[in-house]
């Protein structure tokens, strides 16, 4: 008889349209309404933003920031920092680039202010041109720094005959090249299904695993759940489980060596990825020295069983 576990925080209610929560990426796909946005969350934005945007908003946010000073140079008069050339578009090109040398301290020395108000206004750029690198320093730092897990998971679920039954399978490897220390997986299966009152309902069970932990993996990992009397799905023919509005919720942890401590990723699986009666084929072989070669490549490719 399966074991049903209480709600995860995804929540028993559910509907006929009904999207997975966590995406295969690992990303939440839950719309937050009526969420305010704090000072507070400003670092954890930029750390989890990806890269081509973290640099698309330093260079808009740079460029506009000397946008700005140039046109109070021009407002308090170029002739402050260098002799006007009786053009707006070139004085304030003039005031663009004067700002770009204060804001990053680099001062070529080429053009410098000479009135209060131009030396007062290029002070006051300098310290926010140092606050502001030192800020993007630290974000750098914390982007790089922080511990990531570089898993990749199969694009598609098995069902297949395993023993005297039936398993639900997919596999995993680590994309970098180090050793995956004590990797552990656990499983939770969300069905949705009506209830008497021709209500959508969500139902939450933790597969047992055939080995939900080892000790490392070098190569590929194939997480395999019997289909026996103990499993929810053990009621289902094949065809049904293909057709069940399911979702697989995956969370895998291991000790990742460059960052010398615990390291986490989750993804999920929709049942519209099964695949049925075929199997994994191998993703590694042995070269002519006799080492192991691991091909990436070959993580999702199947072949029909016959």
């Amino acid at each position: 008889m399966a074991k049903r576990v209480k709600d995860p925080g995804l929540g028993y209610n559910s509907s006929s349209n009904a999207q997975r929560i966590i995406n295969a990426d690992g990303s939440s796909n839950v719309v937050h309404a009526n969420r305010r946005f704090g000072a507070d969350d400003l670092y954890t934005f930029f750390i989890e933003i990806p890269w081509w945007q973290f640099f698309t908003l330093i260079i808009v946010g740079y460029s506009l920031l000397n946008v700005l000073f140039a046109f109070v140079y021009v407002l308090i008069g170029i002739e402050q920092i260098t002799p006007s050339k009786g053009n707006f578009i070139a004085d304030l090109l003039n005031g663009f680039f004067f700002s770009a040398q204060t804001l990053t301290t680099v001062g070529y020395g080429g053009i410098a202010p000479k009135g209060i108000a131009a030396n007062c206004i290029a002070a006051f750029e300098a310290m926010i041109g140092l606050l502001s690198f030192s800020f993007i320093t630290g974000l750098l730092y914390g982007r790089f720094s922080k511990a990531k897990a570089s898993i990749r998971f199969s694009d598609n679920l098995i069902l297949r005959d395993f023993n005297d039954g039936r398993a639900l399978m997919f596999r995993l490897m680590n994309k970098r090249k180090t050793v995956m220390i004590e990797p552990e997986v656990s499983v939770t299966l969300s069905i949705s299904e009506k209830d008497k009152r021709e209500e959508y309902k969500r139902k939450f069970y933790q597969l047992k695993l055939e080995r939900s932990k080892i000790m490392y993996l070098p190569t590929v990992w194939t997480i395999v759940h019997e289909i026996d009397d103990n499993s929810p799905l053990n009621s289902y023919s094949n065809k049904e489980i293909s057709k069940l509005d399911g979702v697989l919720y995956v969370l895998m942890q291991y000790h990742e060596e460059s960052f010398g401590q615990k390291v986490y990723q989750i993804t999920s699986y929709n049942f519209s990825s099964l695949e049925v009666d075929a199997k994994y084929t191998s993703s590694f072989y042995f070269d002519e020295e006799g080492n192991t070669v691991l091909d990436h490549s070959k993580l999702s490719e199947i072949s029909k069983m016959n």
